[in-house]
């Protein structure tokens, strides 16, 4: 399959997530654990049997690893911001990145609530509803607009900041210039599934995405967490490491 059929499949996948979860009438209603919703059950039911029935390997969010002996491994979050989707928040996503050997090949992150899709491939740019984006060139922290998970100690020198609560798209605004960068405030609290998709997407519209420790963020382990941070310029990915560092050292 090249990669136009694969984006292709991707969004017949994010479809499957929006009819599965457009039955459920009471979408604060709690799933099986903490923090998880009755909608994030029947979204990650049918995400994962649309993917495994094409083929994939998946390593999901709700329900962990799949059929890891195919070569192609779709990371799944079937609803990144599925908080936000209770409240009827219209900031949350289904988010999907595949890996093959060499690391991310495509990525698909679609705003359930707005239709708004975004796509990357690698080699081939990033796109929003099909026109290539780019991200914006401030370099300093100080006229940055910042996109923040949890919330540091101290204001960290930022213009403004935003705390959004789905990092698929956090990462996705900061791809098309929205925001000027991202930062994860906690320690070790998302899992590939939240970040991927954004990350090559950002990637493929010239952006830069690391961890805040400068470890890999490819991965494909189900207990791996990271601390991701982006910018559109290396400047100010630099800059909002070397801030949250020094809270963290304190």
């Amino acid at each position: 399959m090249d990669s136009a059929g694969l984006i292709e499949t991707l969004v017949g996948c994010a479809e499957s997530i929006a009819h599965a979860v457009s039955d459920i009438a009471d979408w604060r209603a709690e799933g099986a654990r903490a923090g998880q919703y009755r909608i994030d059950i029947a979204a990650d039911e049918a995400g994962v049997r649309y993917l495994a029935d094409r083929g994939f390997a998946v390593l999901s969010e709700e329900s962990g690893v799949h059929f890891l002996e195919r070569d192609l491994l779709a990371v799944l979050d079937p609803i990144d911001g599925s908080t936000n989707a209770s409240r009827n928040l219209p900031w949350y996503a289904t988010s999907i990145c595949v890996l093959d050997a060499s690391g991310p090949l495509v990525a698909l992150v679609v705003n359930q609530s707005s239709k708004v899709r975004y796509h990357a491939v690698r080699g081939g740019g990033a796109y929003r509803d099909g026109a290539r984006i780019s991200p914006g060139s401030t370099g300093q922290l100080n006229q940055a607009i910042i996109g923040l998970s949890g919330y540091p100690e101290r204001n960290l020198g930022w213009s403004q900041y935003r705390a959004l609560g789905a990092i698929a798209l956090d990462l996705c605004a900061v791809a098309e210039g929205s925001l000027d960068g991202y930062l994860d405030c906690g320690r070790n609290a998302h899992g590939p599934w939240d970040y991927l998709a954004g990350m090559l997407v950002c990637q493929e519209a010239g952006a830069v995405v690391i961890d805040v420790a400068n470890r890999e963020l490819v991965t494909r382990e189900y207990g791996a967490r990271r601390s991701p941070v982006a910018a559109g310029t290396p400047e100010l990915v630099l800059a909002l490491q070397s801030a949250y560092q020094d809270i963290a050292r304190r």
